[in-house]
């Protein structure tokens, strides 16, 4: 590789791009710049690995032109301590600089990239998701579908009929929440709203840093859903709640679920570790819910996956490792422990 270009940051930059860069595997979070850099010069971990690889999205920008943005959807490996594999990302910016030379945004960059190994499309409800927080932060119109999902959550169209609610329009809404009187409506109907729209919803707002005011309606609604053994509406829920600005009530909901009757059902054991990972920095709670998923009947499938996902967390990591050398587990907890390593 050239000796100019040593990151991605430097090859957005000599093509003359504004950019910006988000992880896409779990919640969609924003990276700032310093950060990145010190994640593609592997000083620091990547934050946010899933399943062995760091999930990005670079959206950028000519500087002089008043086009639309472009977004690349990247996945790289990330090595045992989730540090970027660094020869990855160089193949990726050879090709680029082969594919395009110095000009990443003009129309001849259009499917270029389709067959890169590094590209990738996220799924259905992600991509909705991104292209409502981009529109967002670009002070753009929401899509053609968002007035009519407005008119759906207001409770004007009766919530059965969710039949021509689009996922985009979901996003929209979800990620204008503090437009309007939007948060207001989706209040008032959340108890009214079927599985079917409750889940693409909640898949929507677990980026989204919801108010208090409203963690607290989930809490209570989480609360009885737990006393009714109703999964699906809790899990709905919990993804909500997950990147909530109250984390203290997704704690209580949490600790809730891990003292009641459903604490080993595996859809909830895994919305926790998927979505809910932050919380698993307090020791405590990391050891109760590994205990959990010990005592599942599915043991031998679903406590070796959720241990590798969440070893590759560096915040989750040291306090799983803790738990290794812990003295007083239980023994279904010594004997998991043992399975991963026999």
């Amino acid at each position: 590789m050239t000796e100019q270009i040593a990151t991605l940051g430097q090859l957005l930059d000599g093509a003359g791009t504004n950019w910006r860069v988000f992880d896409i595997g779990r919640h969609i979070t924003k990276l700032d710049k310093k950060q990145f850099l010190a994640i593609e010069q592997a000083q620091i971990p990547y934050p946010f690995s899933l399943a062995g690889h760091a999930w990005l999205a670079i959206q950028f920008w000519d500087r002089k032109a008043s086009s639309e943005p472009y977004v690349w959807f990247l996945k790289f490996p990330v090595d045992e301590q989730s540090k970027l594999v660094c020869a990855s990302r160089d193949h990726f910016a050879n090709m680029v600089i082969e594919a395009l030379g110095n000009d990443l945004t003009g129309a001849h960059a259009d499917g270029k990239l389709d067959n890169n190994p590094y590209v990738f499309t996220p799924n259905a409800n992600k991509l909705a998701a991104f292209n409502a927080l981009l529109k967002v932060l670009l002070k753009q119109p929401a899509s053609q579908y968002y007035e009519y999902t407005q008119l759906y959550f207001s409770g004007k169209l009766g919530f059965e009929n969710w039949q021509s609610v689009a996922i985009q329009g979901i996003a929209d809404f979800a990620l204008r929440l503090n437009d309007g009187k939007n948060q207001a409506a989706l209040q008032q109907a959340w108890e009214h709203l079927p599985a079917d729209v409750l889940q693409p919803l909640s898949a929507m707002l677990e980026h989204v840093e919801i108010p208090p005011a409203f963690s607290e309606q989930l809490l209570s609604y989480a609360q009885h859903t737990i006393a009714q053994k109703d999964t699906l509406a809790l899990c709905c829920a919990l993804r909500a709640m997950s990147k909530a600005q109250a984390q203290t009530l997704t704690a209580q909901l949490v600790d809730s679920i891990l003292q009641s009757d459903i604490s080993t059902e595996s859809d909830v054991l895994l919305t926790i570790a998927g979505r809910c990972f932050n919380l698993l920095t307090d020791a405590e709670r990391l050891h109760i819910f590994m205990d959990n998923c010990a005592h599942h009947q599915e043991i031998a499938e679903l406590f070796p996956s959720i241990f590798a996902d969440l070893v590759a967390i560096p915040s989750v990591r040291p306090h799983l490792l803790g738990l290794l050398r812990k003295e007083n587990r239980s023994e279904t907890l010594a004997r998991a422990i043992g399975r991963l390593f026999s």
